[in-house]
């Protein structure tokens, strides 16, 4: 590692900590409708769903309830690692420099999305490379799961026991 790569890991990591301790001196209720997705996380999603999972008839409304549903099942240690993924892309201190969105996620347009995925798919840090995998890897799960996107993907179902 050379020394400017050691530098800018040490920046990324440190806006990263630093966000996350800020973030967690106040829990947010669920969101009405979910068990453990938020106010803030809903707007997030929303932006990344159609972007991840372009091509796909996948309903927004199912992958939400359905990544609510998984999170309610991690651990309370891996629960807490996926908020502070979704409080750092969440807050407007940490959102701009790290994904090039300066605006609230509402407004985020597919291509400012897509280049935020590439940028962190292509990033020399490896903390936010897997953040990219961490992102991808939930979406991809909350609606491949579910069995209305199985005929599109030629998955007949699970075995008839």
């Amino acid at each position: 590692m050379h020394r400017r790569d050691l530098l800018r890991f040490s920046l990324g990591a440190s806006v990263f900590l630093a966000s996350a301790s800020l973030i967690g001196c106040s829990p947010q209720a669920p969101a009405t409708g979910f068990h453990q997705l938020r106010d803030d996380d809903v707007p997030l999603l929303r932006a990344l769903i159609p972007v991840v999972l372009a091509g796909t008839s996948a309903s927004e409304a199912l992958v939400l309830h359905s990544l609510d549903d998984k999170l309610a099942a991690l651990s309370p240690e891996m629960l807490k690692l996926t908020r502070q993924l979704f409080d750092v892309l969440n807050l407007p201190l940490t959102r701009g420099p790290l994904t090039g969105v300066w605006g609230a996620w509402e407004h985020a347009t597919a291509d400012q999305v897509s280049a935020f995925l590439q940028r962190w798919q292509d990033s020399s840090l490896n903390l936010l490379r897997m953040g990219h995998a961490s992102l991808l890897q939930l979406l991809q799960m909350a609606w491949y799961e579910r069995p209305e996107s199985w005929a599109a993907c030629g998955y007949p179902g699970p075995p008839k026991i």
